[in-house]
C-alpha cells in the first residue's frame, strides 16, 4: 500500500473538495461522507440505500461490520453525512449501493456494483497533485484528515485511537501523521 497523507489544513480541504467536485459529484460525496464517518474506503463502498433508509431520525447510527477486521461498529451520522446520504437516496431511488457504478459492462450478470476502489483512489491521487502544497492522497486520507482534525481539535489520542479502531495510541500517532514539527509547536502553544 502506497502512503498517503491527512490533508491537514483548512485552505487544503477545501482546494480538495473542490477539485473533487470537478471530477464528479459521487467523488466528491465519498470524501465527505468518509471525513465525516471515519469509515474505511471498502467498508463506505458497500453502503446501501438500505443503510441510509434503516436510519432512526433522532439517534441516526450506522450498525456495520468492517471488513477489514471484522469487528462490528457503530457510527453516530453528523449532520454533514446524513445530509449527503438523504440527497444520494433522493437522486438515485433505484440504485442498490449509496456509492453504485453506472457502468453496466463490469458485471456479466447484470446485478448493481459499488463504485470501484481503484477509480476513487486515481481520482483522489490525482487531485491531491492539483491542491497547493501538492499532498500523497489516497482512499486513507478521509480517516486520517479525520483523525488529524480531531487531533488539532485538541481531542485525546486515546479517543482518536477508540474513532479509528486502531489497536493503540501509537498506531493512531504514526497514521494521523502527528510530526516533530506538532510536538514542538506544543512547546510554544501551552506556557504555564
Amino acid at each position: 500500500m502506497k502512503h498517503v497523507e491527512a490533508v491537514k489544513t483548512k485552505d487544503q480541504r477545501s482546494q480538495v473538495e473542490a477539485h473533487l467536485l470537478e471530477a464528479g459529484q459521487i467523488y466528491h460525496d465519498i470524501w465527505k461522507l468518509g471525513v465525516n464517518t471515519a469509515l474505511r474506503i471498502s467498508d463506505l463502498l458497500q453502503l446501501t440505500m438500505a443503510n441510509v433508509q434503516q436510519l432512526d431520525p433522532d439517534v441516526p447510527a450506522l450498525e456495520l461490520v468492517e471488513q477489514k477486521t471484522g469487528k462490528p461498529r457503530r457510527i453516530m451520522v453528523n449532520a454533514g453525512a446524513l445530509k449527503i446520504m438523504q440527497r444520494r437516496f433522493t437522486d438515485h431511488p433505484t440504485h442498490h449501493y449509496l456509492f453504485q457504478s453506472d457502468a453496466v459492462n463490469l458485471n456479466p450478470r447484470g446485478e448493481p456494483q459499488s463504485i470501484n476502489r481503484r477509480s476513487v483512489s486515481r481520482v483522489f491521487e490525482k487531485v491531491g497533485q492539483q491542491i497547493a502544497p501538492k499532498c500523497l492522497l489516497g482512499t486513507h486520507s478521509m480517516r486520517k484528515t479525520r483523525g488529524y482534525a480531531m487531533f488539532e481539535a485538541g481531542r485525546s489520542i486515546e479517543s482518536i485511537c477508540r474513532v479509528l479502531n486502531h489497536s493503540s495510541p501509537a498506531v493512531t500517532m504514526a497514521y494521523i501523521g502527528i510530526e516533530q514539527r506538532d510536538v514542538d509547536n506544543s512547546y510554544l502553544e501551552f506556557e504555564l
